[in-house]
């Protein structure tokens, strides 16, 4: 079924004059039709955080609804959270995911550990604290190898956001997914409202959406892909020692 936009920014990314997520962001319209994204980050993948069932006692009998949270992210600088409620799990995941489209965000990455400086954007630029509710997280840069040393919850957000390494420290009731999840979100949010000059974009080399994946590339493939060559290393490794000996 062909898409027929609504939205002015919908029309101009139609027309081929928007091209980028990050352009679209840029322009300062609305962004109100979840095809928009699914046009400008083909990879994006998704993450059911939380599903939560709910109950309501009327005169008619007792009713149950579904509460569902997910993230959406392509794995390279674009994430967002939703939430939506409905009568059934399938139909609710769906409008939340397509929530979670709308609220899309460009993270800043980089590499801001003073323990590195392998000049690549696997990680914080700098230290960021997100809060929604009683929950408040600060995500701190770490060098590479550390991984992300987060709640299981966050490490969604992270590693859909492209940071692959990170350590985290919270506060307050972290067993509340959905505030947990909204926190890491207000985080990644915050990295671009922090100005910095162009010699710290240099020295911390802060990139700002996609940092040169490889185009029709997902966030999985990516990670397979650097999996696989770690283990052609290893496989490599015996083999020179053996032949020295």
């Amino acid at each position: 079924m062909e898409w027929t936009p609504k939205t002015a920014l919908g029309k101009l990314v139609k027309e081929g004059k928007i091209t980028t997520m990050s352009q679209a962001l840029k322009s300062g319209l609305p962004l109100r039709e979840p095809e928009i994204v699914d046009i400008l980050l083909p990879n994006l993948s998704d993450e059911v955080l939380d599903v939560n069932m709910v109950q309501r006692m009327t005169d008619s009998g007792r009713r149950v609804k579904f509460a569902i949270t997910t993230v959406v992210g392509n794995g390279d600088g674009f994430v967002g959270i939703g939430q939506a409620k409905g009568k059934e799990v399938g139909p609710a995941i769906k409008k939340s995911i397509d929530n979670a489209k709308l609220n899309i965000i460009e993270v800043k990455r980089g590499c801001g550990s003073w323990e590195c400086g392998c000049g690549m954007p696997h990680s914080l630029p700098f230290t960021i604290t997100g809060k929604s509710g009683s929950v408040e997280v600060t995500f701190k840069p770490a060098p590479r190898g550390i991984m992300l040393a987060v709640g299981d919850v966050a490490k969604h957000v992270l590693r859909l956001a492209g940071i692959k390494d990170a350590w985290a420290f919270t506060r307050g009731k972290t067993r509340c997914t959905i505030n947990y999840a909204k926190a890491a979100y207000d985080a990644m949010k915050r990295t671009g409202e922090v100005k910095v000059t162009e010699a710290q974009a240099r020295r911390l080399k802060i990139v700002s959406g996609p940092a040169g994946m490889p185009r029709g590339e997902s966030a999985g493939q990516e990670m397979n892909r650097s999996m696989e060559g770690a283990e052609k290393t290893l496989d490599k490794t015996p083999e020179k020692e053996s032949n020295k000996a």
